[in-house]
């Protein structure tokens, strides 16, 4: 499976989704069609870690004052699937390999 996880207001998934060949892929848009467990559970499995997929970047993460909190590996989850900002982005699957997160590294092989 090759799919996209991403949010269209955000100006780094723009920019790397523009500088893709995305023909081949599945794009879900997260804020409009919302991430469900089964597919949360699916990234999970490639991840290994739902705090791998966790966004400390977003707003939310300082307005619920979340950096003070110890959150386990299932608060990530549910947090992830409540708020769809909690989605580090963007996510590609490209069958087995899994990309998380506008990081150097990731974007260049893109």
């Amino acid at each position: 499976m090759k799919k996209i996880y991403y949010l269209k207001t955000c100006d780094t998934c723009r920019r790397i989704l523009k500088n893709m060949d995305t023909s081949d892929y599945i794009l879900q848009e997260i804020k409009t069609e919302p991430i469900t467990v089964k597919q949360l559970e699916e990234l999970h499995n490639l991840t290994k870690s739902y705090e791998v997929l966790f966004s400390r970047r977003a707003k939310k993460y300082k307005q619920m004052d979340l950096k003070n909190q110890k959150l386990s590996e299932n608060d990530f989850a549910q947090l992830i699937l409540e708020e769809y900002t909690f989605l580090k982005r963007p996510v590609v699957i490209n069958g087995t390999a899994i990309f998380v997160g506008n990081t150097q590294k990731n974007v260049s092989i893109f």
